[in-house]
Formats: structure tokens, sequence, C-alpha cells
């Protein structure tokens, strides 16, 4: 019989990067929950030295409600003994050779007592600096990998990277792994080290024309995102994403590789218990805004598949995967962890429950009146949207800049907020565009394959590694679990 992931994760000792993200403290939590057995968890954390990087574990990890069942379960000082034994912070970078460790003694220790390492420290901002985002999320994974292949006892390296590495295109995406230099715009070549060479360029040339920081920010920032679409991917996250994903696919010799790819990580379903989140999801700034009375006009086709998954399910199924793939020399696999394929939920069963919910539990204004919320306008194509922002905003305010214009005592910042805002309202919506009008489906049959299997073989404690999509009711997650959830760890801090 195969291995369940309880006995699988005793005696490992386990490397992960990007430790205080969201979806690293869930799998965190997990494990301590599920097998306090675990030999020892390296936490690889951006921090200054060991102290900082203490602090940051004790302040952003252990001592967030996430761990409210351990701490209620084994008591304050019992939790923070078992944290003390099992989990090492280590300040470090994945941008950087050797990930940034400079101890010599605790490079070589853990090189010698590493099992399985788990990469899913990331930059997630659609726009980010080109310089940041190829350095954290296409060379930090080459650099994540070379630090697995020094691990004498590396049975597995489990990526995580994003399911809309895809881009753009509609239909079906199958769980395929890129070709080195792969573009999705037809037949352009990518070569990942000419990008590297013109983001340094660019950025030579910007600090020899004595750009200011927040200049050559936005000129790395467009830079991104112009490469991007150069190559067909909507922007720079996705874009970088799919890089690393070539490198280390390219690179990695006989070292095993998973790559897990979920689509948008929601609250917890269920584990360590329902509604868990931290900060607003892609999803997420929609809603809040909509239970604000803010969202007047919407971009979103109603029939669009939104594919969200809970944050708890990503982490069994990486949890699942790491036991099914440990020391299988020379596989590469990937996995789609998401929902549209086996239980897809669309943006008007979002917006419906949405609306139900804030009509029955309104949110409550400063002045302490409840907020009143309207379905808005919903617009499904960019150009109807464009056309209905020109109407609505763009012409009443060209009207209140000629008043500002002939009367420049009277309106003149009233003017310059709207247009800020109406800026920034328009640059969202464009960042957004390609998963607010996403065509696609993530075909998941390697992960149900997986399901299957384990479901025949594989005997787990009532259910704890659950990662099948099937199992949500998305009308009672969203307006009993997911909102609530959004108020309580998001609105309310």
């Amino acid at each position: 019989m195969e291995s369940n992931c309880v006995q699988f994760l005793g005696d490992k000792t386990i490397l992960i990067t990007g430790a205080p993200g969201f979806l690293a403290k869930v799998l965190v939590e997990k494990i301590l929950r599920l097998q306090p057995n675990v030999k020892k968890m390296y936490l690889l954390l951006r921090a200054s030295d060991d102290k900082a990087a203490m602090l940051r574990l004790r302040c952003e990890v252990v001592e967030i409600d996430l761990f409210r069942v351990l701490r209620k379960d084994l008591g304050e000082e019992n939790l923070n003994a078992l944290v003390r034994e099992k989990i090492v912070p280590v300040p470090g970078d994945i941008s950087v050779h050797n990930l940034g460790l400079k101890d010599s003694d605790l490079l070589q220790r853990m090189w010698s007592e590493i099992d399985i390492i788990i990469n899913i420290a990331a930059t997630t901002n659609f726009d980010e600096r080109y310089d940041i985002g190829l350095g954290i999320n296409t060379f930090g994974a080459l650099n994540v990998l070379n630090f697995a292949k020094k691990c004498v006892k590396a049975q597995l390296l489990l990526h995580v990277s994003t399911a809309y590495v895809c881009g753009e295109h509609t239909g079906l995406f199958l769980e395929k792994p890129f070709k080195m230099g792969e573009s999705l715009s037809g037949d352009k070549k990518l070569d990942i080290n000419v990008e590297f060479e013109l983001m340094k360029q660019k950025l030579k040339e910007l600090e020899h024309q004595d750009c200011s920081e927040e200049e050559i920010s936005q000129s790395m920032k467009d830079l991104g995102m112009s490469r991007a679409k150069l190559h067909g991917w909507p922007n720079t996250y996705v874009f970088t994403k799919a890089m690393g994903e070539m490198l280390i696919g390219n690179s990695r010799e006989n070292l095993p590789l998973v790559i897990v790819r979920p689509t948008m990580i929601t609250s917890t379903l269920a584990e360590p218990f329902p509604g868990w989140i931290e900060g607003l999801r892609t999803i997420d700034s929609v809603i809040v805004a909509f239970g604000k009375g803010r969202l007047k006009c919407f971009l979103a086709d109603s029939n669009s598949v939104f594919d969200l998954i809970p944050a708890d399910m990503v982490a069994n199924a990486m949890i699942a995967t790491a036991t099914a793939h440990s020391g299988e020399t020379g596989i590469q696999t990937i996995y789609h962890v998401g929902s549209s394929f086996q239980n897809p939920v669309t943006f008007e069963q979002l917006h419906e429950n949405a609306a139900r919910y804030f009509t029955k539990k309104p949110l409550v204004a400063r002045n302490g009146s409840p907020i009143i919320v309207s379905k808005g306008t919903i617009l499904p194509t960019m150009a109807q949207f464009s056309l209905y922002m020109t109407l609505r905003y763009k012409i009443p305010l060209q009207i209140l800049r000629l008043i500002n214009i002939i009367y420049p005592w009277s309106e003149g910042d009233k003017y310059n907020d709207l247009s800020r805002k109406l800026k920034l309202a328009m640059r969202l919506v464009e960042l957004y565009e390609p998963y607010l009008l996403f065509k696609g489906i993530f075909d998941d049959l390697n992960t149900e394959r997986l399901r299957i299997r384990r479901k025949e073989n594989i005997k787990e404690l009532d259910g704890s590694f659950e990662f099948d999509p099937k199992t949500i009711n998305w009308d009672d997650y969203i307006a009993n679990i997911h909102i609530p959830g959004l108020i309580t760890y998001v609105l309310k801090q």
C-alpha cells in the first residue's frame, strides 16, 4: 500500500520558501497540526539576520489566528516548544545564489539534512518591475533548483506556479510543461538570457540618465508589461512565472520535479477552520468594493467561469503530490489545482451571492448607517466598459476641468482627485481584464488520477487531505464561509 500523507511527513526535513506568504502559512500549520513528528522545517524568509527572521516567524506566522486550533489543542507553552523544536527560520532571498545564506555551517547542515524542497516564494504583482519579477519568479526558481541539487538526500522539488501561465487563449488547458524558449505569440522565439540582458541594459540606461527612483520603477514596470505582451502573456507576473517553469524544467537533471499550478486561491474551506484569509486575493477586491457600494459598473462576462480553489485544498494537494512522487528519479509532473473542470462557478453566481449577502447583512459606513448595495451595471466587453466610463465619468470630468479653467478657485482639487481615481480605476480594470473575461477551463486529469488512486489505495484520517473541488457547495462557501472570512480577517483588521 502507498504511503499516506501523515506517514510520509513523519521524520522528514523540509525547506519551504516564501514562508510569511498566505499559502506557505496554511501549509506549515497543516504539517505541524497533523504530523508533529516532522523532523524539521527550514522556513526561508526575508530578514536582515537570525533575530529578525525569528521575529517575523513569531509575529507573522505562529501568533496569528490561523494557529488558534493548534494553540487551543496544545496550549501556548507547548505550541511554542513545538515551534522551537521543529521550525528553523532562515534569513534569505531566493533571488541570489545559495538563497542568500551567509552562514556556511548552516548551509552545510541544510544540504546534508533536507529531504523535500517546496518553493512557494514569488512576487504576485501583475505589473511587477521587470528586474524584480525576473529575479524572484524566473531566476529565483532556478536558484532554488540549484540549491535542491546540492541537498544530498533530496527526494523532490515541489514548485508552486500558477495555472494562468497559460496566457489569454480560450478552451481547455492541459497539464503540460513548457518547452524551453516557448512563446505564446506563435513564431517568436523566447530567449530568457536575452530578456535578462535587456532588463540589465535598460536599468543601466535609466541610472545613467539620472532618473528618480519613481521613474526607474515605472520604466521597469512598463518594460515588464511590454515584454510579456510581445511574447503573448497578459502581464509580467505570469510571464516571469512561465519562464521560471521553463528554467527548472530544463535544468532539473534527475531531481524529481512536481509543478503545482493553482488557480485563484481563496479562503480556507475547512482547515484549520473555515474562512481564514489574509489580504485581498484576486476576486476579493471586487467583493469588497461591491459590499462598500463602490461598484456601480463592472467589466465581466456573467457566464465566465471564475476558477476558485480554497487555500487548504491547495496545501492538501501539495502534500499529496509530494507523497506520490518523492524519490521518483527523473520525473516531471504538472498538476492543475482548481475547480473549473470539475465544479465550475460563474461570475453570475458569485455576483448573486455577494448581492444577497450584502443586502441581508450590509456593511456599515463611517457615519454608522448601513451601506445599500445595488447590483450595478455589468458590461461584458472592454469596448462597452470604456464607452460607459466615457459617458458616465470622463465627459463630466472634462466639464469639471473647463469650470476649473474658467474659475480656478472653485473645483481644482475636486477635478484632480476625481481624475486620479478614474485613472487608477481604468488601470486596475486593464490589469484584471484577462481574468475577468477569461474563457479557459483547466483540465486536471493528473490531479483527478491522483485523487482516485488515493481513494482506492490510501486510508487517510477522516478526509484530512481532501482536495476534490466536487465536494464544494459554492453558494454555501461564498455566502457562509468566504465573505464572512473576508469581513473578519481583512476588513476588520
